[in-house]
């Protein structure tokens, strides 16, 4: 094999669909690929900070190996040789597993989580882990153990969180692939702050172990690309039944994929929400548009997800409490103010509140059950308002074009959070920039339970026809 591209920088920011041939057909050597990547995020870790860890020497004997298996016919798809990374949530064997944390700072897994071991076995190869709030408790990528992640886009403000540097590392050219994880928008709001693609799978489809409760998971590990069709391919990888994941029992019905011109939309503005940026609003307003000139069918939909951000919080804040009350007594010195903030918010719910908050999800599956038997997809903004200020409290309320709106989740994504409650699957797809700043923004495509092949190939339309 010889390089086909002597710029590195051209073959590092390559899609894996133009990858992916390449390699097969051995006009680029996956050693060449890992060796690229690696001189970009050389040139990139000191700016941006998109990595707690990094294992170039692992990377580029896999790169080796892939190599020798290629040059003998042994070509796994369309995976084989790929650099991917993931986000520091997620274990990893061999290589250190933080949760962004300095309580974690060096522990070593033993073993891959699922979606690890499954983009392996495809032929995909781990460069490093991404950066990451700690426990992922903020949509912000900052941290006591590794500092602050950039956007690539606008140093300014805010990455998006808690798959930040999954999403920056995409963006900016350090790995075509990543597996990020979503607790309420973590993956679908880095990628919208980011301009690249990123899906929140249907509960189960993505086997997580990870939750200590699995019966009420409501954390997904997910994909994330530079684009829609890349995020198909490492989804297709990745998801499938488990046994030991409560969600993933059995084959899952796929659901029907209708016609564009039989597909019927129901648009989401707002869903509760009293603010909303204007470039948010016309960029999901122009997505919508175009899916009803292809023939779709559109009609605006309401519902209410605002009223769920207590019932979420009570979710989140009960379970960080009950995770690392004690570490915050005894390791004082190891949590950032908002996290110690999140911990000690969770000391006043009672078991009764947590009843009434699983009342809720129950309700909210009800009601976006009923929304769907009206229509094939929901679409919305992903975010009702660009990346914010890098500076964002996120415990302070939210300004949209000098208006407050509330608290960070309900003002800034009320779209994202309700569906990982509900488990409905979610795709956010870049969409354009805001005029004048540059600043990337995302529509979010929402689908039945099992309904991933519908979203992929929307998505992929819609990005395809992007501004």
């Amino acid at each position: 094999m010889s390089a086909f591209f002597p710029d590195p920088e051209e073959l590092a920011g390559l899609p894996v669909t133009r990858l992916a041939p390449l390699l097969r057909d051995k006009e680029v050597s996956p050693v060449e690929l890992m060796d690229a990547v690696f001189r970009r995020i050389e040139d990139l870790q000191p700016s941006l900070n998109a990595f707690i860890t990094l294992c170039p020497e692992t990377a580029l004997a896999g790169a080796r190996d892939a190599e020798s298996e290629i040059l003998a016919g042994r070509y796994k798809g369309p995976l084989h040789g790929i650099p991917f990374s993931v986000k520091d949530l997620t274990l990893t064997a061999g290589v250190r597993t933080t949760m962004g944390s300095k309580l974690f700072e060096h522990v070593v897994p033993e073993r891959d989580a699922v979606a690890v071991a499954r983009l392996k076995e495809a032929g995909a190869i781990l460069v490093g882990k991404t950066t990451t709030p700690a426990f992922g408790h903020k949509p912000l990528t900052e941290g006591l153990l590794f500092g602050r992640t950039l956007n690539p886009h606008d140093a300014s403000r805010t990455c998006g969180g808690s798959s930040g540097g999954a999403a920056v590392a995409l963006a900016s050219g350090q790995a075509p692939l990543a597996l990020g994880s979503d607790g309420g928008g973590s993956i679908r709001i880095p990628a919208a702050c980011c301009g690249v693609a990123g899906l929140k799978a249907t509960l189960g489809v993505i086997p997580n172990l990870q939750a200590p409760d699995l019966f009420g998971a409501n954390s997904y590990v997910g994909p994330m690309a530079r684009s829609v069709a890349d995020t198909a391919l490492a989804f297709d990888a990745i998801a499938g039944f488990d046994a030991r994941d409560p969600y993933g029992q059995g084959v899952a019905p796929e659901a029907p994929r209708p016609r564009l011109q039989d597909l019927k939309i129901g648009w989401l503005p707002r869903v509760g929400n009293e603010v909303l940026d204007r470039a948010c609003l016309a960029a999901a307003d122009a997505a919508v548009r175009h899916l009803e000139s292809l023939g779709a069918s559109v009609e605006e939909a309401e519902i209410d997800f605002v009223a769920l951000e207590e019932a979420f919080l009570i979710l989140l804040q009960s379970l960080l409490c009950a995770r690392l009350d004690k570490d915050l007594i005894e390791r004082p010195e190891c949590f950032e103010e908002s996290l110690a903030k999140t911990v000690q918010a969770g000391r006043q719910w009672t078991a009764a509140d947590l009843q009434r908050a699983n009342a809720e999800r129950s309700r909210a599956f009800t009601e976006v059950q009923e929304l769907l038997q009206r229509f094939d997809i929901l679409l919305s903004p992903t975010l009702a308002a660009p990346p914010l200020p890098v500076e964002q409290d996120p415990h302070a309320d939210v300004v949209i074009e000098g208006r407050a709106a509330g608290r960070i989740r309900a003002g800034w994504y009320p779209y994202t959070y309700p569906f990982n409650l509900t488990g409905h699957p979610g795709l956010a797809v870049p969409f354009g920039h805001e005029e004048g700043s540059g600043l990337p923004l995302s529509v979010q495509l929402v689908g039945p339970w099992h309904s991933e092949a519908l979203l992929l190939h929307l998505g992929d339309v819609l990005q395809q026809a992007a501004p």
